[in-house]
């Protein structure tokens, strides 16, 4: 049974928008984090934005800070990331991922234990 399941992705302009979701299950994500990263060709998993589900409160990466907005929806064990003005360079797997200790603030990708399959997001120029 998957854990985290990632829905949204797409094919977009440049400038475009788009909101990618997460469904956790129960447990996965009553753990303590939740968590976008992305994934470009030819390049390294690199966190965006996180958020400690319990509280609400949202983190942000470099590659997620300005135009990116992480939210949860705690009825639907769902967590959401809005991308707005998206460029060329978002182009990448966005997964999103789950901690169940540390602290969500830290993005270092082996020490997040939950991973979704992964959706596409493609943005032209």
């Amino acid at each position: 049974q998957e854990q985290l399941v990632e829905s949204g992705g797409g094919s977009v302009q440049a400038g475009g928008s788009l909101r990618l979701s997460c469904v956790a299950s129960p447990y996965v994500y009553g753990t303590n984090c939740m968590g976008w990263f992305r994934q470009a060709p030819g390049k390294e998993r690199e966190g965006v934005a996180s958020m400690y589900v319990d509280r609400g409160s949202a983190y942000y990466a470099a590659s997620g800070r300005g135009r990116f907005t992480i939210s949860q929806d705690n009825a639907k064990n769902t967590v959401y990331l809005q991308m707005n003005s998206l460029k060329a360079e978002d182009t990448a797997m966005y997964y999103c991922a789950a901690r169940s200790e540390g602290s969500c603030a830290i993005f270092r990708d082996y020490e997040w234990n939950y991973w979704g399959q992964g959706t596409q997001v493609t943005v032209s120029s």
